[in-house]
């Protein structure tokens, strides 16, 4: 039977991961995941696509979501707190246009000089505010569409072997990783259950350049791997896929080693 083998979340989008031994699943995804985001001085995203020494930027979240640390090479940590985050400003990930808060100058400052360009702190609010196009009854933090991503283990081992080296998982940002199940078996899964949770798998996910960074150093692969190899073999509608999206159906505690369960 498949198992739950590591779990991570990004408390500030596109910034570097943070792998846990277990969470606290709700409808949004897992706690602070994705609460923060990096964006330019309209609100629209900013991600690894477009900046990928974003992924240099290590977050240190508290235990009760108040407040974070963020660390960079040649900067001086960052400690502030979610609650200085509150003027009222327009956000935009995708099509989806809605309220955050923002305002806290020297977050703005910090971000603005590690990359070069005026950017701005964003923080999803007391709650979210954000209706999604695709899915208006699924409420979002600034994750892209859904709330939960899902990587197989065997998937990425087989696309390693047909990249000739290694592709660390956290190219591919999942927040649950399965392993004891075949290759891309996970496609043909509609709904789980690890512990007392249910999952709907939504749709498998479009993968982008921001797969391309080393999730270290942000440098691009000078190679477009692994997008060039995944287009062999992953391509359809035009989209490269490579994992699938999910969405909770109730709130439950997760640990790494729950058997994952399909249901259908």
């Amino acid at each position: 039977m498949p198992e739950l083998a590591s779990l991570y979340r990004y408390v500030v989008k596109s910034c570097r991961g943070e792998r846990l031994s277990e969470a606290y699943v709700t409808c949004m995804g897992l706690p602070l995941d994705r609460y923060w985001m990096v964006a330019d001085e309209h609100g629209e995203m900013l991600t690894g696509r477009d900046e990928p020494r974003l992924v240099c930027i290590e977050v240190d979240a508290d235990e009760d979501g108040d407040g974070l640390c963020l660390r960079g090479p040649g900067m001086m940590d960052l400690h502030l707190s979610r609650h200085a985050l509150c003027v009222p400003r327009p956000a935009k990930v995708w099509e989806d246009e809605f309220m955050a808060c923002g305002g806290y100058s020297p977050a703005n400052a910090w971000l603005s000089q590690f990359l070069g360009s005026e950017v701005q702190l964003l923080h999803i609010g007391e709650q979210s505010t954000r209706q999604s196009q695709k899915r208006p009854d699924m409420q979002l933090s600034f994750a892209d569409a859904f709330p939960l991503l899902l990587v197989n283990s065997a998937s990425l081992d087989e696309l390693s072997a047909r990249v000739g080296r290694d592709m660390n998982v956290e190219r591919f940002r999942p927040n649950l990783v399965v392993s004891g199940a075949a290759p891309f078996v996970e496609d043909t899964w509609r709904r789980l259950r690890i512990g007392d949770v249910t999952f709907a798998v939504e749709k498998p996910c479009e993968r982008c350049a921001f797969t391309t960074a080393d999730p270290v150093t942000g440098e691009r692969s000078s190679d477009q791997e692994p997008l060039r190899t995944l287009a062999k073999f992953r391509k359809h509608n035009g989209g490269v896929l490579f994992g699938m999206n999910l969405r909770a159906e109730n709130a439950g505690e997760l640990r790494v080693g729950m058997p994952v369960e399909l249901l259908d």
